[in-house]
C-alpha cells in the first residue's frame, strides 16, 4: 500500500492523536475580519482548514472577528460567506467575536484584579512612542502603577461611556523591556462611541482589540488547532500570556501553528492595502478583475476548481516564498481548456470580399463548441460574401515564416472554405481597406466538414452582416514591480496600463451568453462575460491567454 504523504499540519495532528488527544475534540476555525473582501491568500487558509476537517471528519467554525466598528460592515459578512461557498466549502457553525464581548469584559476584569492590566490616560500616539523599538527598552507609562481598585473603577467608567473616544485605554501589564514588541503592554480595549457596531449597535462603548479577542475566542469555542500565517507568529507569546492568566483548570488550550502566507508576484495580498486601492478609486471596487480578491478573480473568469488546484499545487510550508503569477494562470488555463465554449471573435478587423460568392447567399455551417467531443456538440455559424479576419493575419507580400494570408496565397477559414487572395484596395492614407478573394466551393463538403487539402494556416473569421459588436476588457498586472507587497511606495508602482478596452466583432451565437459564462475566443484567449453586461451591450473580460 502506498504511504500517504502528509503535510506538516497533518503530521502535527497525527502526533497529537497518537499521544492520546481525542479525535472528538478536533475542531478548526476560519476567522476573517469583516472589513473587506477575501483574497486568494485567504483561499489558502480556507482550503487547508476545510480539507483537514474533511480528512478527520470534524468541522470548521466560521467566526467573524468583528472588533472594529469603524471599518467593519455587515455587507462584508455576506461577501465572505459567498466566497467560501463558491470555493466549495461549508462551515458547521457561524459565530461572531461580538458574541463573546461579555466574556471578554469579564476576562479583562480578572487580569485587572490580578494586577496585570491597567487603564492608561495617554493617547495611542504617546503609548506607541514609549514602546520604542527592537534596539531600545520601552518606557513605562506613568499610569502603570495605578491601584487595582482605581483600575476597576476607571474600566467600569470606560464601559459606561463616561469618557470620550481616545481619552483612555486598557493595557495589559507585561514587560516594557521585552524584545517582542507585542509584549510591551499591549492595548486590550479602546473607546469607540461615535460608531455603531453592525451587530451590537450601541450596547458597547469599548471594543476589544484583535489581539485580545482572537486567542480568547479560540479558547471560548474550544478550537483544538489554530492555523494561521507566519505574520502572527510573534503574536503567539501574547496569546499564550493572556490564556495563562484567564484559563480554567482542565480546559482545552488551543494550539497555534503557522504556515507561510501566500505571496503572489505583481500582486498585493494585504487587505489593508487593497482597501486603500478601493478608497482611492485606483480600482473599480473590491471585485475589480485586476484585484486578487476571490470576487475579482471570479469576475475575471477564474473557477473554484482552478483556485483550489493552485492552492493544492503550491502546498503548505514554513518557508516564505513568492509564487509566480504564471502558476496561477497555468491552473486556470488548464481548466478553461476543458470547459470553455469555442467561439470566433475578431478584435482588429479587416474586410474580405469573396468575389465569386453570391451577394445574397448565407450558409449556416457546423462548428464545434468543444474540441475532441461528439460531432453532435456543435453550433451553426453564418457564412456570407463579406468576412472579417484579423488585420494581423494578412500581409500584402509574403515573408519568410509568415504562414497566414498574403496576395496569391491560400488559407482555410475555420470550419469553412479555402480562400485565395487576389487583390486589395487602399484607404487614402495608403493602408489596406479590403481584400478581394475567391473561394474554392469544393473545399467544403455537403455535410459541412472541410475536405482534406494541405493548407498551412487556418484563420478564425466572422461574417460582417451577422457580427455582434462586443466590448472587451484586456488586463495586465496591476503593479509594475514583481515584489510589490514589500514596497513602502507601492502606490507609485501602479501599472497605468493595467486595463485596456477595445471593441470586437463576434459570431451571433455569443448572444446566448449568460453572466460568468466562459469562452475561448479562438486563437486569442479565454474570456468571461462580465456581470455589467446587458442584452444589447455585452462586455467580456479576458481571463488568460491561450499559452
Amino acid at each position: 500500500m502506498k504511504k500517504e504523504n502528509l503535510n506538516f499540519l497533518e503530521k502535527i495532528i497525527e502526533k497529537d492523536l497518537k499521544s492520546g488527544f481525542t479525535k472528538k475534540k478536533l475542531l478548526f476555525r476560519f476567522p476573517p475580519e469583516p472589513n473587506g473582501y477575501l483574497h486568494i491568500g485567504h483561499a489558502k487558509s480556507i482550503f487547508f482548514n476545510f480539507k483537514l476537517a474533511e480528512k478527520y471528519k470534524t468541522s470548521v467554525i466560521l467566526r467573524f472577528d468583528d472588533t472594529n466598528p469603524i471599518e467593519e460592515k455587515k455587507k462584508f459578512i455576506e461577501y465572505i460567506k459567498n466566497d467560501i461557498l463558491w470555493l466549495g466549502f461549508k462551515w458547521k457553525k457561524e459565530t461572531y467575536a461580538s458574541n463573546y464581548f461579555n466574556k471578554l469584559y469579564f476576562f479583562a476584569k480578572i487580569l485587572i484584579k490580578k494586577g496585570k492590566a491597567y487603564v492608561d490616560d495617554q493617547t495611542q500616539e504617546q503609548i506607541q512612542e514609549q514602546k520604542k523599538n527592537h534596539f531600545e527598552n520601552g518606557m513605562e507609562s506613568p499610569y502603570r502603577k495605578r491601584s487595582i481598585k482605581e483600575n476597576l473603577f476607571l474600566f467600569e467608567k470606560m464601559k459606561n461611556g463616561d469618557f470620550n473616544d481616545g481619552e483612555c485605554v486598557l493595557r495589559a501589564k507585561i514587560d516594557m523591556k521585552s524584545p517582542n514588541m507585542n509584549l510591551r503592554d499591549p492595548i486590550m480595549y479602546r473607546i469607540i462611541k461615535k460608531k455603531n457596531h453592525f451587530k451590537t449597535k450601541k450596547n458597547w462603548c469599548i471594543y476589544p482589540t484583535y489581539d485580545w479577542t482572537h486567542g480568547q475566542s479560540d479558547y471560548i469555542e474550544q478550537i483544538s488547532h489554530s492555523f494561521c500565517s507566519f505574520e502572527f507568529e510573534n503574536h503567539k507569546p501574547l496569546y499564550k500570556w493572556f490564556l495563562k492568566n484567564i484559563k480554567k483548570k482542565n480546559s482545552l488550550i488551543p494550539k497555534q501553528y503557522e504556515f507561510s502566507r501566500l505571496n503572489l508576484n505583481y500582486n498585493i495580498l494585504s487587505k489593508r492595502k487593497l482597501q486603500i486601492l478601493v478608497k482611492k478609486k485606483i480600482v473599480n471596487g473590491w471585485d475589480d478583475p485586476r484585484m486578487p480578491t476571490l470576487a475579482g478573480l471570479r469576475r475575471r473568469g477564474y473557477t473554484p476548481k482552478s483556485i483550489n488546484n493552485f492552492i493544492k499545487k503550491i502546498g503548505l510550508s514554513k518557508r516564505e516564498n513568492n509564487i509566480d503569477i504564471s502558476l496561477l494562470e497555468f491552473s486556470i488555463r488548464k481548466h478553461l481548456k476543458k470547459i470553455s465554449y469555442r467561439v470566433m471573435v475578431v478584435i482588429n478587423p479587416i474586410l474580405l470580399i469573396i468575389e465569386n460568392y453570391p451577394d445574397d447567399k448565407v450558409e449556416w455551417l457546423n462548428s464545434e463548441n468543444f474540441p475532441n467531443q461528439l460531432k453532435k456538440n456543435y453550433r451553426k455559424i453564418p457564412f456570407s460574401k463579406k468576412i472579417y479576419i484579423e488585420n494581423e493575419d494578412f500581409l500584402e507580400k509574403k515573408k519568410t515564416n509568415f504562414f497566414r494570408f498574403s496576395l496569391g496565397e491560400e488559407i482555410r477559414l475555420k470550419n469553412a472554405y479555402i480562400l485565395k487572395a487576389n487583390k486589395i484596395s487602399r484607404n487614402l492614407d495608403g493602408s489596406i481597406k479590403q481584400i478581394y478573394c475567391t473561394y474554392d466551393k469544393k473545399s467544403l463538403s455537403k455535410t459541412g466538414f472541410t475536405r482534406k487539402k494541405k493548407i498551412k494556416c487556418t484563420l478564425h473569421w466572422v461574417s460582417k452582416i451577422h457580427a455582434i459588436k462586443i466590448k472587451i476588457n484586456i488586463y495586465d498586472n496591476l503593479f509594475l514591480e514583481k515584489k510589490s507587497e514589500q514596497l513602502k511606495n507601492y502606490l507609485d508602482k501602479i501599472n497605468k496600463n493595467s486595463l485596456k478596452t477595445t471593441i470586437a466583432y463576434a459570431e451571433p451565437s455569443i448572444r446566448k451568453a449568460t453572466i460568468y459564462n466562459k469562452f475561448q475566443f479562438q486563437r486569442i484567449g479565454y474570456f468571461c462575460l462580465d456581470k455589467l453586461s446587458k442584452k444589447k451591450k455585452l462586455i467580456f473580460n479576458k481571463t488568460v491567454s491561450l499559452t
